[in-house]
């Protein structure tokens, strides 16, 4: 598959980002390669995308085993992490942006060192859609945080799938305020709020998004 258009498609997106984040230069793009062969990551690296997102665990597994000589990947895991997959998470992510309850935080804290970790929040109350209840998440945060071996460094969302602005603005919103709220509440500082993905981040990195998760806008429709 070719991915020529890929480093036009960037510059697209780092001109609105830039456009619309405050500060500029504040957010991290997270190029997601779930549904794309090998040489999606060997393109994004080429762009100058070192962080790269799987969904599943066993497909990045594949991946990364496929991949020995590639070096300097972020590897992020943003998709619903069952706790029996936990212990295949040690050395090959860096970063877990869907920890979701306190059993799944204590499986990665028994096997994980140092390992970056965020809550998953449902902030819009799909019941579809995994992560905690937000009045959850003023408890779960400090007691993972409390967790000897995870580093919890802020929220995640996803926003329910729909064109409308001001839903996706009130759930981008909602996480933000809700951050805000647990460093009042419990004087924890969560500074990365991943949210958005290809059809809202615009929206997100309005509302403040720190890391953002890009698939087909950056690498076209997947087969």
């Amino acid at each position: 598959m070719s991915f020529e258009a890929l480093p036009e498609r960037l510059a697209q997106v780092r001109a609105e980002v830039a456009r619309l984040a405050s500060p500029p230069g504040g957010v991290t793009i997270v190029a997601v390669t779930k549904g794309f062969g090998t040489d999606a990551i060997q393109a994004a690296l080429d762009a100058g995308l070192a962080d790269i997102g799987e969904n599943r665990v066993q497909e990045a597994v594949h991946k990364q085993d496929a991949l020995p000589e590639l070096t300097g990947i972020r590897w992020h895991l943003i998709g619903h992490l069952q706790r029996n997959k936990a212990r295949l998470v040690p050395d090959r992510f860096a970063f877990v942006h869907s920890v979701d309850s306190l059993e799944l935080a204590h499986e990665l804290n028994k096997r994980a060192a140092g390992l970056r970790v965020l809550l998953q929040v449902n902030v819009a109350r799909e019941s579809q859609k995994s992560g905690c209840a937000p009045e959850q998440a003023r408890t779960l945060a400090p007691q993972i945080a409390a967790l000897g071996n995870l580093r919890l460094e802020g929220l995640m969302t996803l926003a329910p799938f729909t064109d409308d602005v001001e839903v996706q603005r009130r759930t981008f919103r909602g996480l933000r305020l809700l951050r805000d709220t647990i460093k009042e509440e419990e004087g924890l500082w969560l500074p990365t709020l991943s949210m958005g993905m290809s059809g809202d981040y615009a929206t997100a990195v309005a509302e403040g998004a720190t890391v953002i998760r890009l698939g087909t806008v950056l690498f076209g429709p997947r087969t």
